[in-house]
């Protein structure tokens, strides 16, 4: 039965897209401007750590929000009842409720009424209904509460977060850099990425700054007699002087319509020009005509920028911010200011830098590491099946192919983990290849022609591939549901991987091998390998160690623990919280190995940043700085990297910063979250998936030897120090899809024969069955192995948590498929026979029983 031309040419177009889409990567941007514009040109887009660059993420500060609505909307309410001649006896804020208390209480029905167009107010509610945004309640005092709405504060924050991201692209398009990514995160967070920015200081002073520009008028006489009236506020100044301003500012910045850095005439000082529209300039003609000698403070975020005195009426709409700036502290201004105010204050939560030799490195590594793992899988296939197995190394190459069209023509950004995730994807592709070439090696012992094994050997192996990559699949979505950021991209490149293997190395490798075998006539389908590495047949009483193989597995375990409590894990930032720096040799390569610990040591310890670790990562002089997460919330991270960094660069060596990660106490507690979350979610997932599959021993059998890897494993990462971070979660995901994959290849040998032999011997059956699936099951686990190991040697410190516990990960997982798994499933079905055998025994004397006997 020859395959159908139409599902040979679907095929060929597929691959031809594959192709087109993935060769655009080939050629530079120069090469690809004369490209025909009927062909597809989109390259794969660089994340930051492979090309260099700055990310911040920026939450709005939704309390200062929300206490500056309730300001506003008290304010309104106190001038809107004054108007209707509503006497106040007290009105106050008290956390998210406005408290007006009358002098007359027979005029609250008055006072409902006279404010329902300030408390009427409708707002978007979930479903596009309107909704109030306050809701108005009496007290039992009589007193009138005005409560900010659940749905109002959604709205407000929704209105914000749009505001804001608008107010942001327009802040970075004012500073000219070029080709930023600025996307909405969530409902109130900011995601920036500044390609090519290494110092992101000005640009997180930029985005971070509110630049709300108010003119309050100052009160000399309460400055002078260090008190405070009722209806004044004290403003700390640039130039460390305190100013006694009215709470009310006279003159906003919303009337401002250009700003821009200069020099002032007389002094030759920076200073910012600023000019108001026709509203503000009249505003500002009146203010200072009325107010000739006295002092206008200019506040920019609840600083005094200056606070010049009035000297005559300023009647062209146009002034000077002056003070103790320097030529980029204008241009900032100046650009803060053209772009417009934030509504509400946002905070840098959290910072990674990447210099751009780092990620230079990072893609020669992704590659490097990429090429001698696909090098080393491809001679194992060959080694295993001879020329079957150059077939399987096509399918690889295709896989690659279109995994890359795939990525290219979707703009995923391809990331370090996700450059992870396509070079574990080689390993994990061609394990497909592995149960397929070995089921019909078996379908051909047993005497079937070269066409009937191939189909035999192809549906037989079909259902374990399915399996298999679904529980694969279960980790790589959880992890993508949870992960953040680079780690996203390992997740989206894995899952692609798998799904286009399903399509590659079954689907077209079935065609080619059908193709060969009919146009060959071959009778009998032999695939062999170049050298014998196992017996033909083994005979090995596996389950005569199950009592060892548990007792070893709960030692270790315990063991890991241990470990686990004591010294316990090495946190790495993303979960703690704090900051990271590596630091390199600068232009002549020897700035840092000059440096040396110790000075750097002793430079670091006089700033106050509490115990501060350094480490030796390379040979190349890379030292890491590991600071602890700083008191005083966000902003005092930031603060901490700046003085790093001076402190650093005043030690006078030639170093560069080749890195730097920032992430607050919020952000470290929420990945924290989400990654135990996300591991427990991958546990439950597989327990009702092999539950449903299979039955319920099978699924209890591989969740408790999946504990059981993950402990060990978390004994290693505590036994070797490796940073416990985000690639470590994704390490743990990945294992528990691939432990769980590695037992479904035992666990489908042996329902087939438990259906085969029903009156077999459970501990038969299972001994068989590994003996079946043991080639298989190391086989498998080689090409994992392989794919992997060069970037376990090679890779970096960056896929160093990913990469070195895989490899320790995929070797415990085998082991524990065959000594651990399948000994579990024999404890669990003799407790049930057992518990059936008793079960029969009661009913054999039961009266019920003994009355049917009778009959």
């Amino acid at each position: 039965m020859r395959v159908s031309s139409w599902r040979v040419a679907i095929y060929a177009l597929i691959l031809i897209m594959g192709f087109v889409t993935a060769l655009p990567n080939l050629f530079s941007s120069d090469q690809l401007a004369k490209w025909p514009s009927f062909l597809p040109g989109k390259q794969l887009s660089l994340g930051l750590d492979l090309r260099g660059g700055s990310q911040l993420v920026l939450e709005i500060d939704t309390a200062s929000m929300i206490r500056e609505r309730l300001d506003t909307t008290l304010k309104e309410a106190a001038e809107t009842l004054h108007a209707a001649n509503i006497a106040i006896q007290n009105i106050r804020r008290k956390d998210q409720t406005i408290i007006i208390s009358l002098q007359d209480i027979n005029q609250l029905a008055s006072a409902k009424q006279a404010l329902a167009g300030l408390t009427g107010n409708m707002v978007k509610a979930p479903g596009n209904k309107p909704a109030a945004e306050f809701v108005t309640s009496t007290s039992d005092d009589q007193a009138l509460h005005i409560t900010l709405s659940d749905n109002g504060i959604r709205n407000r924050i929704d209105a914000s977060a749009q505001q804001s991201l608008e107010i942001i692209r327009s802040r970075i398009d004012q500073i000219g850099i070029a080709e930023p990514t600025i996307q909405r995160v969530g409902a109130d967070r900011v995601l920036v990425q500044l390609p090519g920015v290494q110092n992101p200081a000005q640009v997180r002073q930029v985005l971070g700054s509110t630049a709300k520009l108010r003119f309050y008028l100052v009160d000399e006489a309460a400055l002078a007699s260090r008190t405070v009236p009722s209806g004044m506020m004290t403003l700390a100044g640039k130039d460390g002087h305190q100013y006694d301003v009215e709470r009310s500012p006279v003159l906003t910045g919303e009337h401002l319509t250009d700003a821009h850095a200069g020099f002032d005439p007389q002094t030759q000082r920076p200073v910012v020009n600023f000019r108001f529209d026709t509203s503000g300039a009249k505003r500002l003609a009146e203010i200072t005509r009325k107010n000739i000698g006295h002092e206008l403070a200019i506040v920019l975020d609840n600083e005094v920028l200056s606070a010049p005195v009035i000297q005559s009426a300023i009647t062209g709409g146009s002034g000077q911010i002056s003070g103790n700036f320097s030529v980029a502290d204008t241009v900032t201004l100046s650009a803060l200011l053209r772009a417009g105010s934030l509504p509400a204050p946002m905070t840098v939560i959290e910072e990674r830098t990447v210099g751009s030799d780092l990620g230079a490195d990072a893609i020669h590594m992704g590659l490097y590491t990429g090429i001698v793992g696909f090098a080393l899988v491809v001679i194992l296939m060959v080694l295993l099946y001879g020329r079957w197995g150059l077939i399987a190394n096509l399918a690889l190459g295709l896989n690659i192919m279109l995994t890359v069209g795939v990525l290219s023509v979707l703009g995923v950004t391809l990331t370090l983990p996700g450059i992870a995730g396509i070079i574990l994807g080689i390993g994990v592709a061609v394990d497909a290849n592995v149960l397929i070439n070995e089921r019909i090696r078996e379908e051909t012992k047993k005497g079937l022609s070269g066409f009937m094994a191939l189909d035999a050997g192809f549906k037989r192996a079909y259902a374990t591939i399915i399996d298999s990559n679904i529980t694969t699949l279960i980790a790589t979505t959880l992890l993508f549901e949870f992960g953040s950021g680079p780690v996203r991209g390992f997740a989206i490149t894995m899952s692609l991987g798998i799904l286009i293997s399903m399509f590659t190395a079954v689907a077209v490798v079935r065609v080619i091998m059908t193709e060969i075998v009919l146009r060959n006539r071959i009778k009998t389908l032999v695939i062999e390998p170049v050298f014998p590495f196992m017996p033909g047949k083994t005979n090995i009483s596996f389950m005569k160690a199950r009592f060892f193989g548990i007792g070893a597995s709960l030692l270790l375990s315990a063991i890991s623990v241990g470990l686990f409590i004591k010294p316990g894990l090495n946190y790495g930032v993303d979960f703690k919280g704090g900051i990271q720096m590596e630091i390199a040799p600068g232009t002549d390569k020897t700035g840092a190995i000059e440096l040396g610990l110790p000075t750097l040591r002793n430079g670091l310890s006089q700033l106050g940043l509490g115990d501060i670790s350094l480490q030796n990562i390379d040979k190349d002089g890379h030292i890491l700085i590991r600071i602890p997460r700083q008191s005083g919330g966000e902003k005092a991270q930031t603060t901490a990297v700046d003085a790093v960094k001076t402190t650093v660069q005043a030690l006078g060596s030639d170093v560069t910063f080749s890195s730097t990660q920032v992430v607050g106490p919020k952000v470290s507690g929420e990945l924290a979250t989400s990654g135990a979350t996300a591991v427990i979610l991958a546990g439950l997932a597989m327990l009702v998936y092999i539950w449903w599959r299979f039955e319920w021993p099978f699924a209890v059998g591989a969740i408790v030897t999946l504990v059981l890897d993950l402990t060990k494993t978390i004994g290693f990462f505590a036994i070797t120090g490796l940073d416990f971070n985000l690639t470590a979660i994704a390490a743990l995901l990945t294992l528990i899809g691939y432990s769980v994959n590695d037992k479904v290849v035992v666990y489908d040998r042996m329902r087939e024969n438990l259906r085969l032999f029903r009156k077999k011997p459970m501990r038969e059956i299972i001994d068989m069955s590994i003996n079946q699936s043991l080639a298989r099951c190391i086989f498998t686990s080689l090409t994992t192995l392989l794919s992997i190991l060069p970037m376990a040697i090679s890779g970096g410190i960056a896929v160093k948590s990913f990469a070195v516990p895989m490899v320790f990960g995929v070797v415990i997982a085998t082991t524990s498929s065959i000594f651990i798994a399948a000994p579990i499933l024999l404890f669990l079905d003799s407790w049930r026979q057992k518990l059936r055998e008793k079960h029969l025994s009661l009913s054999e004397i039961s009266p019920e029983k003994a009355i049917s006997d009778r009959t």
